[in-house]
């Protein structure tokens, strides 16, 4: 069910903004319809009202995860530079990466998330191409985001050093950048 009037579109945004913070705190088995419903303070008819199933509600949450993470990126490399976007990822929220991530994991085995984390995907190499000044379709776009998301994925995960991902960036951007 799609919510059209004010009250309801506040519902079906606290329920979202509730499922986000559930992915965030304990991850993808934290998201259950009672779990969501207590979260947002509204009665548990609200969640199957606003969200045919669980599946349907994580892939709304994970959608407004997507898209505040590709928002938030933007904004740090037009402010600071791709250079520096590991410092971004140091600095941000690892509880919160790390329920992005386990999503995208998970969309491998489920078809409806497929798209949302091939959007976050083709998100993060639009902005790699727009800082590099190049084609998305460039094969050098395409190293560079590789590196950047494999060394933000180990400092998630693996919570390693910055120091070492920004030398292996550095790498990774000098092969990108054509020389004078």
């Amino acid at each position: 069910m799609t919510a059209t009037q004010p009250r309801g579109l506040r519902r079906r945004a606290a329920l979202l903004t509730a499922a986000v913070e559930l992915l965030t705190e304990g991850g993808f088995a934290a998201v259950t319809h009672r779990a969501v419903a207590q979260r947002a303070e509204l009665p548990l008819a609200a969640t199957t009202y606003y969200f045919t199933s669980r599946d349907h509600l994580l892939a709304e949450a994970f959608a407004q995860l997507v898209d505040s993470e590709l928002a938030a990126t933007r904004g740090w490399v037009a402010a600071h530079g791709l250079e520096h976007i590991l410092d971004e990822v140091a600095g941000a929220d690892r509880m919160r990466q790390l329920a992005l991530w386990e999503l995208y994991v998970h969309a491998g085995r489920d078809p409806a998330l497929q798209q949302i984390a091939r959007r976050w995907t083709d998100g993060c190499v639009a902005i790699v191409a727009d800082a590099l000044g190049r084609p998305a379709d460039d094969p050098a776009v395409r190293l560079v985001y590789t590196a950047v998301s494999a060394l933000w994925l180990e400092h998630v995960v693996e919570q390693r050093p910055a120091a070492d991902a920004r030398a292996l960036l550095t790498l990774a951007l000098r092969g990108a950048t054509p020389s004078p």
